[in-house]
């Protein structure tokens, strides 16, 4: 390297400016890792189910991996597979448990194959670990109600950190 600098300045003797590359290499190498530090990006990605109107929040934080449960005015999804057919936005007699008036059964049973599952996972990969994490997106028009009871299920199931899916006021 050094011959060819010296070949260019036996060459153009006018010049008297010689390009530091090292320093340049050095700009460029704080340029990027301060762009990537600054970067954030999350991996988790939340689109409404189609039909569903999610209410409204002003507070905002970043989307956690979860079990995904959607309650609709159609019924309740876990992972995108309908587990429990509302009429009218309700729940039906039959989907609820007759011992308790806040129990799904159907839909405990699909959380609780999904929480298998994770745990099965976690005994195979030390890397990864069930936590009990559950996002919740329902319909702003739907009463507390059966909210109430999808959450009560849920935690039964052993999913007791909920987090609720809405949309920013921004």
């Amino acid at each position: 390297m050094s011959r060819v600098v010296n070949a260019m300045k036996r060459n153009n003797k006018k010049s008297t400016f010689i390009l530091q590359l090292t320093a340049m290499v050095d700009m460029f190498t704080i340029i990027i890792v301060f762009l990537l530090k600054s970067y954030s990006t999350s991996a988790v990605n939340i689109t409404p189910q189609k039909g569903l109107d999610l209410p409204m929040s002003s507070s905002y934080t970043s989307p956690v991996e979860g079990v995904k449960v959607v309650v609709s005015k159609m019924g309740i999804f876990v992972q995108d597979r309908q587990v429990i057919t509302f009429e009218n936005g309700k729940i039906l007699n039959r989907d609820i448990a007759s011992e308790d008036s806040d129990f799904i059964s159907d839909l405990f049973k699909a959380l609780n194959n999904e929480a298998e599952k994770a745990r099965a996972i976690a005994e195979k990969n030390e890397e990864y670990k069930f936590d009990g994490k559950i996002i919740m997106q329902a319909d702003k028009e739907l009463p507390y109600g059966v909210l109430k009871k999808v959450m009560y299920t849920a935690s039964m199931a052993g999913y007791a950190d909920l987090k609720m899916a809405t949309l920013s006021m921004e």
